[in-house]
């Protein structure tokens, strides 16, 4: 008997079919990968699954039974448990609050406490029950989903790409924790873009393209390459990433060191590192260790740097705000992509004058041709899924979204490009051609810094690799040198001062 059945499940919205008649069925103890490029109908069939969604067509069993899926509540209720790509949690309540909120009622507020202490520690996850999730990281909010989800006790686990923010010593062990989950009868639906990790991990894979099922495979009988072939209908292209001296510093960081702003962050502690014309420094790091508030200083939020501890092109910013940056030729694309990266109910034109502010007149008025075709630029050579520059950008799946925030940046020509998980939760097609552009960009003169939990993504893309953990840098190493195990040592805190390139 399996333990999920779907037959024919369709759902339809106004401009999309995003499911069309999949069937899917898991058995117990399987670890099931759905695969599918960015707009797939992935996301669209697990919030069926966990009665987010209600089906247009088609019918659930569960355990041999027919039924009908409501709410969240009544999936948890049934031992179905969901991490989504995009986090449902509250802002201004704790993470213990947010994991009480999905539980039992019977179990009080401090036993949850204790219980997330308990389950963090045994899977590798670094959580503090007592801090509001407005403080923090995009990496910090998933391991507090992680964490509720485990504390149902799931007959079925559904995750949603959710190796992203740990090392890959966390990695492992959270891979032996899944199997022995699925050894005592669990069923887990894995959503990754990691093609590596889909054929390691899972039992069975299911491949969704333009909402239908394409393919059903043993992925460790498949390469990556017949995987991408399944997902996307042809391999990614290889980047093309040949070495090129390095030109004149453009940004120099030197003593900059920063408390936080508030009781949660991290303190900056003798930041020190520069980046060149014409390459790709690359920041590693498990989330939460800094990331965000380096991002701060340098993009122009934060402007209380020390004078003289950020340099362009040997100009002091570090007291210059945003706006003046950009003008400067620093442009940014922050790890948050709704709310921070763009406006969710805006359309994408209007999304563009975020940060492109050259489509404005002298005199103040906003050419909506102009705004328009230049949206239209970006969504075409993006290759951005989307109704078109007036599709609001809360209607775009995440990776689309990303591909036109990270799109709009590299199309404004900038000088340094700081950017910050630049293909969170894109399918390996996008994700290529992202890094590919920002290669691009590089061979143009251009300096990058690349903040990515992605390990793999930085070694592809960098030139130069430097480890951010507690506040601190360690000293820069050409990735020619550097190897996963040490990058992942270095992840934990532990370099010497000695081991510079």
């Amino acid at each position: 008997m399996h333990r999920l059945e779907l037959d024919g499940i369709t759902k339809q919205y106004p401009a999309v079919r995003a499911n069309d008649g999949v069937s899917l069925r898991v058995k117990p103890g399987e670890i099931h990968a759905v695969l599918g490029e960015n707009g797939a109908g992935k996301s669209t069939l697990m919030k069926v699954i966990y009665g987010a969604v209600q089906p247009d067509a088609g019918t659930i069993r569960w355990n041999g039974s027919p039924v009908t899926v409501r709410s969240p509540a009544e999936a948890r209720a049934l031992g179905i448990s969901m991490v989504y790509q995009h986090f449902s949690l509250f802002d201004t309540l704790t993470a213990a609050e947010n994991v009480w909120l999905g539980l039992d009622k019977a179990m009080k507020l401090p036993e949850v406490t204790r219980r997330i202490t308990e389950v963090a520690h045994t899977y590798g996850l670094d959580v503090d029950p007592q801090r509001p999730v407005h403080t923090l990281s995009v990496g910090e909010r998933q391991r507090v989903e992680i964490v509720r989800a485990l504390l149902t006790d799931p007959q079925l686990l559904i995750l949603d790409e959710p190796t992203s923010v740990l090392t890959p010593q966390a990695v492992d062990k959270l891979f032996v924790t899944l199997r022995q989950l699925a050894e005592r009868g669990t069923s887990i639906l894995y959503i990754s873009h990691k093609l590596d990790e889909i054929r390691s991990l899972c039992h069975h894979c299911t491949v969704l393209r333009g909402g239908k099922v394409t393919g059903e495979v043993d992925p460790t009988q498949e390469s990556n390459a017949s995987l991408s072939r399944l997902m996307i209908g042809a391999e990614p292209p290889q980047l093309q990433h040949g070495t090129r001296p390095a030109g004149d510093v453009v940004l120099a960081v030197k003593g900059l060191s920063l408390a936080r702003e508030d009781q949660f962050g991290v303190d900056l502690k003798d930041i020190g590192f520069d980046v060149r014309a014409g390459e790709i420094v690359g920041v590693a790091g498990v989330s939460g260790n800094g990331q965000q508030e380096l991002m701060a200083a340098l993009s122009g939020e934060d402007t209380r740097s020390p004078a003289g501890s950020i340099r362009l092109f040997g100009r002091d910013i570090a007291h210059h705000g945003a706006r003046k940056r950009r003008h400067e030729g620093l442009h940014f694309v922050p790890e948050e992509r709704l709310g921070r990266g763009a406006v969710p109910t805006l359309s994408l034109a209007q999304n563009t004058l975020l940060t492109r502010t050259e489509a404005v007149s002298r005199a103040g008025w906003i050419p909506s041709g102009r705004v328009t075709a230049l949206a239209d630029t970006i969504i075409r050579r993006f290759n951005v899924k989307a109704g078109g520059p007036g599709a609001a950008a809360k209607s775009l799946s995440g990776g689309n979204l990303q591909k036109f925030i990270v799109g709009r940046e590299i199309d404004a020509d900038p000088k340094l490009l700081v950017v910050s998980q630049p293909t969170w939760g894109v399918d390996v097609g996008a994700a290529a051609l992202i890094r590919g552009e920002l290669l691009k960009l590089r061979d143009a003169g251009c300096a990058l810094l690349v903040v990515s939990e992605e390990l793999d993504e930085l070694f592809e893309i960098s030139d130069r690799l430097i480890v951010i953990a507690q506040g601190r840098v360690s000293p820069s190493i050409p990735v020619a040198e550097a190897t996963i195990e040490k990058i992942g040592e270095w992840m934990s805190g532990l370099w010497a001062p000695r081991e510079t390139a």
